[in-house]
């Protein structure tokens, strides 16, 4: 895949986001750091910049259409197309909460970010991606989104089978990659589901067992995997790809 690429991540201003953001700009991508608050964005893209690198913040909050569609025009504006959409921004609500302790509005507070924001930033990219010469979508999901793995007791992710709002949400997520990989079939755009690993972050509680820079070189790895291959992969962070 060309360096010379325009990249948009949501949620960059910290986290796997930003250590993706940083990956990518380091492979000379142009890389815009998507951030509802634009204090943290600005910050987060200022310190990539001061590292040398090509990025810039675009003020994005994926449950806001407004500022997606503000974001969408200027990328216009300035740059005429987008070559890679990475769709980073989720949350969690139910971290240690059983699902019958979760309320329900969690669970749709969940959806609006980590199903109906990504799908909302999709679509008004879409005219952006096809004036690349090789768009890509990533939409960042999770092995928890896998029925394979949620049924399976033997799993190494089990003992987080019952987080009903997130689970849930990333199997949503799972099956909208699939079926934009299906709609833009033939159109050049291909579309994956990528999988960082189980990283110390914010989200978590920062329990994981990876570093978030792990994560970003695996984000940033499984899009060049992503940009070579066939469309509608599940990527995995150990290499390969998942059976959805």
């Amino acid at each position: 895949m060309n360096t010379d690429r325009i990249v948009l991540i949501t949620g960059a201003n910290k986290g796997i986001g930003l250590a993706t953001a940083r990956e990518l700009a380091r492979a000379g991508q142009t890389v815009l750091i998507g951030a509802r608050d634009p204090q943290r964005g600005a910050t987060a893209a200022a310190g990539l910049t001061a590292e040398g690198l090509d990025t810039r913040f675009v003020h994005l909050d994926v449950t806001d259409p407004t500022t997606v569609a503000a974001a969408a025009a200027l990328i216009t504006a300035e740059y005429g197309r987008l070559d890679t959409l990475v769709n980073n921004a989720g949350i969690a609500r139910d971290w240690r909460r059983s699902p019958e302790e979760l309320p329900v509005e969690a669970v749709r507070e969940t959806y609006e970010t980590n199903v109906f924001g990504a799908v909302t930033v999709i679509n008004a990219m879409l005219p952006l991606l096809r004036e690349s010469p090789a768009g890509l979508i990533g939409n960042v999901s999770s092995r928890l989104g896998g029925f394979a793995f949620l049924a399976d007791p033997d799993s190494p992710v089990w003992e987080h089978a019952t987080l009903l709002a997130y689970n849930s949400s990333k199997a949503a997520l799972n099956a909208v990659t699939l079926v934009y990989a299906r709609t833009l079939r033939g159109s050049g755009i291909k579309v994956g589901a990528l999988e960082p690993g189980y990283c110390a972050t914010d989200l978590n509680e920062h329990s994981g067992d990876a570093t978030v820079e792990e994560g970003g070189r695996r984000i940033a790895r499984q899009l060049a995997e992503a940009g070579a291959g066939p469309s509608g992969r599940f990527f995995a962070p150990e290499g390969g790809t998942y059976s959805w």
